[in-house]
């Protein structure tokens, strides 16, 4: 890479920098993941800047790259295993029911949904895109972006529904 297309890759990924990070952590709900899923990105787009500057909508192309790597962690079999923030010394230790601000509950129930259809969703709803824009992030058709879309939606209303009532799920 020369030094001009080196300068214009640092501005880019500056520029940027905050938003892919966001995106991550609504796919992934883990600032540690999402840190991770952005260097890769990172790294991706800089061996391949010459091709992806050349695409005619690059924020959209970066964000498939994002989406991809998530997709791709999803698959590998040590993502299986659910972090926590403390291990417990006794396995009889009953921690208490945590009160859910409404933004935590909505990552909460994204969280339940499969990972395709959270994908959706993020780039739907968080990153505004047309559905046209989200069909061509995800390499999909734009009627399996709307019908993803609406399944999800009813998912999170179905999930909702209890906890609307004073119930938890």
């Amino acid at each position: 890479m020369n030094r001009a297309d080196e300068d214009e890759y640092r501005q880019f990924v500056v520029a940027r920098l905050e938003a892919l990070r966001r995106t991550a952590y609504l796919l992934c709900r883990d600032w540690h993941t999402a840190d991770d899923l952005v260097s890769i990105t990172i790294g991706k787009l800089y061996r391949h800047w010459r091709r992806v500057r050349a695409a005619e909508n690059v924020d959209a192309y970066v964000r498939g790259m994002l989406t991809n790597a998530w997709l791709d962690e999803q698959r590998r079999p040590w993502r299986r295993e659910w972090a926590t923030d403390e291990v417990p010394d006794h396995a009889d230790i009953v921690l208490p029911e945590p009160s859910l601000a409404d933004r935590e509950m909505l990552l909460d129930l994204l969280g339940q949904l499969p990972p395709r259809r959270r994908a959706v969703l993020v780039l739907r709803f968080y990153c505004d895109l047309s559905v046209e824009e989200t069909a061509d992030t995800l390499g999909i058709s734009s009627g399996t972006v709307k019908s993803q879309a609406a399944r999800g939606l009813e998912t999170l209303r179905l999930l909702m529904a209890p906890s609307a009532s004073g119930e938890l799920s």
